[in-house]
């Protein structure tokens, strides 16, 4: 309840007019449920002999002094002081007018105008964002790419402005719309996270330009499109290994959680679980001991701004090393050899490295021997290689998950052994080249051979025919030999018939006996053709 008084209505709106000799008005404001005192000036401390108060022309209250002031009656909220001041009690809406108070003096009278207006407000300011979520704070919540709508309400009397402002970390603070009436609203399409900040609604009242404010703070919450990343970095135990999980651009920092997927499929943490915290970049170290050949590690993201069922996540599935390559390497001395190794299946990345001998002392790049890599592949080239070079050498690769080596066998030789190896390869073939061509020649002579002619006659055997004659009965025949005509040497030609003895008790038997002319015959060539028996 507040006391309406000359003093504090000059502050507000207070103006005075002079009408004539003895006249003026005064303008008032009071809210309802106040208490108005309206003033009936007079001259000095004289009281008036009478005092008489009129509303809009009609009389409403009256007194005459020096009377004693009345007692208000229960339910009475006009009461006039002694100075002639009209007192009103619980101001109402239905007080505002025009009033005049005519106070009578014993030489003059006096009247005074007072213009009371009842003002009220601006109350009940209220403000609604959506679509939005509240916090238990009261701070609102909404989602990059919404489209959002702004509404401010408030009750005045005899009216009100609204208007909206914006205050946050962009640029574009200040007012955002303004208007009369009882509501005033607006609308952001595709907010983005520039718009999150603290937006207030101003209501004033048009009389008396008191004002009211509701402030709202509003966030926008958002998630980037990518997955996290997932990265991996080896501790200062070969055995230990530290991975880390980050995804940044989210609003606010997400949870991020390190576990296992024993189904390898999804963001769904079924197994264990290791750590789990609200940033944007999680690490977790991990020692052999909890590490296996398969085993899948997944980091999975979570965020409000994320939809039902969205998942955000990376994974490593983890595999021991396996170097492959050639494990005999054969060099000529005073050459390079290069030793070739290559592992590209192992995760996280192996460490490989080049050791010499079986106590596996390491291999030091310098004039004589050059490592080189190139991608899954690495190389040892041996410059100059000689005798003491030879032996074994290991490709040596190692992840977390153990170790595991390639050996590769390098054998020297020197450049005699190459030469006489290949002599011999030549003395080799010639002499079986030759015995194929003394065989072929042989095979295709074998006729003349077998009858004792030997290599010697084989050109003049030439005209000769062999005829040989397969007997079971093992029978001689002695049947004359026919004679065959002359050829143009002069020689004849005899038909010599030979029959085989299969028994070998046989081979010391008699030849048949010839006919007499088959002798004579004979003894007339120049060669003598003998009975052969097999």
């Amino acid at each position: 309840m507040k006391v309406v008084t000359t003093a504090a209505f000059l502050q507000l709106c207070f103006y005075v007019t002079v009408s004539g000799e003895g006249s003026s008005e005064t303008a008032f404001t009071a809210a309802p449920g106040d208490i108005a005192l309206l003033p009936c000036y007079t001259d000095g401390n004289v009281t008036p002999a009478s005092t008489r108060w009129m509303k809009n022309g009609r009389e409403i209250i009256s007194r005459g002094h020096p009377a004693a002031e009345p007692s208000p009656s229960p339910g009475q909220r006009l009461t006039v002081l002694d100075n002639g001041s009209l007192n009103i009690k619980e101001v109402v809406e239905g007080d505002e007018g025009s009033y005049l108070c005519n106070a009578t003096f014993p030489n003059n009278t006096i009247q005074a105008r007072v213009q009371l207006q009842v003002v009220s407000g601006p109350e009940n300011v209220s403000t609604s964002i959506g679509p939005a979520a509240a916090l238990p704070n009261g701070t609102f919540v909404t989602y990059r790419g919404s489209n959002v709508s702004f509404n401010c309400s408030s009750s005045s009397y005899p009216s009100h402005n609204l208007s909206w402002s914006f205050s946050g970390a962009s640029s574009s603070n200040g007012s955002l719309v303004s208007g009369a009436g009882s509501w005033l609203d607006f609308r952001i399409e595709d907010i983005q996270p520039a718009a999150q900040g603290e937006y207030s609604c101003r209501a004033q009242n048009t009389v008396s330009l008191q004002a009211a404010n509701r402030s709202t703070q509003l966030l926008v919450y958002y998630a980037p499109e990518r997955h996290p990343e997932c990265m991996w970095r080896p501790g200062e135990d070969p055995s230990h290994v530290q991975f880390s999980c980050t995804w940044l651009g989210a609003y606010p920092p997400p949870t991020l959680s390190w576990g296992e997927n024993h189904h390898s499929q999804g963001a769904n943490l079924e197994g264990h679980l290791y750590v789990s915290e609200v940033t944007d970049s999680l690490a977790v170290k991990m020692n052999r001991s909890l590490l296996f050949d398969g085993q899948t590690l997944v980091c999975a993201a979570q965020h409000p701004a994320l939809a039902p069922g969205e998942e955000k996540a990376c994974s490593f599935t983890l595999k021991p090393p396996f170097p492959e390559g050639e494990p005999l390497v054969t060099a000529l001395d005073g050459t390079n050899v290069t030793l070739t190794c290559t592992e590209a299946s192992s995760l996280p990345p192996a460490n490989t490295t080049w050791k010499r001998g079986t106590q596996q002392e390491d291999v030091a790049p310098g004039s004589k021997y050059v490592l080189s890599v190139d991608g899954p592949v690495f190389r040892l080239t041996i410059v100059n290689v000689s005798r003491d070079d030879e032996g074994v050498y290991f490709c040596r690769s190692e992840n977390p998950l153990g170790v595991r080596e390639l050996e590769v066998y390098l054998t020297v030789k020197t450049s005699s052994a190459y030469t006489g190896a290949i002599i011999g390869v030549f003395l080799a073939a010639l002499v079986v080249g030759s015995a194929v061509i003394i065989a072929k020649t042989v095979y295709s002579s074998r006729h003349r051979i077998c009858l004792g002619s030997g290599f010697g006659r084989m050109e003049e055997d030439r005209g000769d025919v062999l005829s040989l004659v397969e007997s079971d009965d093992e029978q001689i025949f002695q049947d004359a030999v026919p004679r065959l005509p002359p050829v143009t040497n002069g020689h004849h030609t005899t038909l010599v018939q030979i029959h085989r003895i299969p028994s070998s008790d046989h081979e010391d038997a008699d030849v048949a006996d010839t006919s007499p002319q088959q002798q004579e015959d004979t003894v007339q060539t120049e060669e003598q053709v003998d009975l052969v028996t097999f």
